[in-house]
């Protein structure tokens, strides 16, 4: 699903504490929204956990961070504290915003079809636009390429 230089799909989902999280909340900073299969699985945990370590940096840089999974607010509580993390982890099991953001997705295993997530990000813009769609993510690389991306575009600026 191509959203560069469209307006983000609004969302309103809640996050580990029961907070309720929209788009609309960050206007006026950069935001990235990043996809994730789910919580305490390994490429997940390294995902979340370099995230967390750079998250200084990256408020710095005025972005917020936002995981999304199909995960309960209780597991995300659970995986949140378990790991020190230190943004919020919004559930969306009903997966409307994970359909909007074209990231539920037809996946297969062994030759098995299954429904998932994709592993995909979205850097929006203080406006509301999406600047940046990350697809095929590495986990442990994925954070800092945000914060590089981000300084790159600010310095345009």
């Amino acid at each position: 699903m191509n959203l560069i230089h469209k307006k983000a799909p609004s969302f309103k989902l809640k996050d580990q504490d029961g907070v309720i999280r929209s788009l609309s909340d960050y206007k006026g900073q950069m935001l990235l929204l990043y996809f994730y299969p789910k919580d305490m699985t390994p490429g997940c945990t390294i995902e979340a956990e370099v995230f967390r370590d750079l998250m200084k940096e990256l408020i710095q840089e005025k972005v917020a961070v936002l995981g999304v999974s199909a995960d309960s607010s209780a597991r995300h509580k659970t995986f949140c504290d378990k790991h020190r993390l230190n943004f919020p982890l919004l559930s969306d099991e009903g997966k409307t915003v994970l359909q909007k953001y074209g990231v539920w997705v037809e996946k297969s295993m062994y030759g098995k079809k299954y429904m998932g997530i994709e592993r995909e990000s979205f850097l929006i813009d203080k406006n509301g636009i999406v600047v940046k769609h990350y697809e095929k993510v590495k986990p442990a690389l994925h954070p800092q390429e945000v914060l590089n991306d981000v300084r790159a575009i600010k310095s345009k600026q």
